[in-house]
C-alpha cells in the first residue's frame, strides 16, 4: 500500500506541473511561440518532475551487533579480578532448555573461560550429547557469528572422557558434557580397579593412597578442577556433581536456566571474582 500511495502522489505532482505550464502558455500570445518558447515550457514542466524524485541514498552497512557484543563479552571477562577457568553448569530441573544452555556455553566462551562441564543428575545431556553439541554449535554462529565461532573454537569431549567426539574444532575452549556416571560410581569403579590390582598381586595395600586414587579418578592431566559451579534450580544439593573434584569449588545458585540472560551469568562471575577464598585454611 505504501507503494501505491507513493505513486498516486507522484501522479498528481505531475498533473499540477502541467497544469500550471498550460496556463502560462494559454496566457502568451500565440505569436510568441516559437521554439525557444516551447524549449521553456518544456523545462518549466520537466524540471519539477525530475526533482520530485528524491536521489537515492548509497547504503552503508551498520556495525553488526554480533561484534559489538563479542567484544562486551570479552572486555567483561578482562575486567573481571579473578576469572574461573573451569566452571560448571549444574541443571537441577526437570526440563533442560537446549538453547538456554547452550547460550550459557557461548557466553562462557566469550568471556574468556577455558573449560566448561555440563551436568544433569538425570543424565539427559549424555543420553543427548549430540543434540547439546549441535545447539551449541548453532548459538556459537548466532551470537559469534562465523568470525567470532573462528576465536572462540571449541572442542567436545565425549561422555565426559578425553575422547574427542567427531564434531571437534580447533581448541580454545573444552566443553564436557558429565553425568552421575562421572561422581560416585567413577569413584567405586576406581576403588574396585584398586581392589582387583591388590588381588592379583599387581599392587599391595600399602601402595593405595590418596595420590593413587587421584590419579584413576583424573582422567585427563590437563583438566583442572571447577573453579565455580552455577547450580539452576530449586533443589539445595550438587546431586552428586564430581564429588572429589569440588573441595575447593565455589557454588553458586541460581533460580532457573529458562530464560537466563548474560546479565544473570556476569552478575555470578562478579560474585565469584569479589568472594574470599581461603583454600582450606
Amino acid at each position: 500500500m505504501v507503494l501505491v500511495y507513493e505513486f498516486v502522489w507522484r501522479v498528481l505532482h505531475v498533473l499540477l506541473h502541467i497544469h500550471r505550464t498550460l496556463i502560462t502558455l494559454f496566457r502568451i500570445r500565440l505569436r510568441n511561440w516559437n521554439g525557444q518558447l516551447w524549449s521553456r515550457a518544456l523545462a518549466a514542466l520537466l524540471v519539477p518532475i525530475a526533482l520530485s524524485f528524491p536521489k537515492q541514498k548509497k547504503l552503508v552497512p551498520a556495525p553488526g551487533k554480533r561484534v559489538g557484543r563479542r567484544y562486551r563479552w570479552g572486555a567483561d571477562g578482562k575486567s573481571l579480578e579473578k576469572l574461573p577457568d573451569h566452571i560448571g553448569l549444574l541443571i537441577a530441573e526437570e526440563e533442560p532448555r537446549y538453547t538456554d544452555i547452550a547460550n550459557l556455553v557461548v557466553w562462557c566462551m566469550a568471556v574468556g573461560i577455558s573449560y566448561i562441564s555440563v551436568y544433569d543428575n538425570h543424565g539427559v545431556f549424555r543420553r543427548n550429547n549430540s543434540r547439546l553439541m549441535e545447539e551449541i554449535l548453532k548459538q556459537q554462529q548466532e551470537l559469534l557469528g562465523l568470525e567470532g565461532s573462528k576465536q572462540h573454537s571449541v572442542e567436545f569431549l565425549n561422555n565426559g572422557t578425553d575422547k574427542q567426539d567427531h564434531q571437534v574444532l580447533s581448541c580454545q575452549s573444552v566443553v564436557k558434557v558429565l553425568s552421575p556416571d562421572d561422581g560416585k560410581l567413577r569413584i567405586v569403579q576406581a576403588a574396585q580397579q584398586l581392589c582387583r590390582a591388590v588381588e592379583q598381586m599387581e599392587k599391595t595395600s600399602k601402595d593405595i593412597n590418596v595420590t593413587v586414587l587421584d590419579s584413576l579418578l583424573r582422567e585427563s592431566k590437563t583438566t583442572p578442577d571447577p573453579d565455580l559451579v552455577l547450580k539452576f534450580g530449586p533443589v539445595e544439593s550438587t546431586l552428586g556433581f564430581l564429588p572429589w573434584h569440588i573441595r575447593l569449588t565455589e557454588f553458586i545458585s541460581l533460580p532457573s536456566h529458562v530464560d537466563v540472560s548474560y546479565e544473570d551469568l556476569f552478575s555470578a562471575l562478579q560474585h565469584y571474582a569479589s568472594c574470599e577464598q581461603r583454600l582450606g585454611k
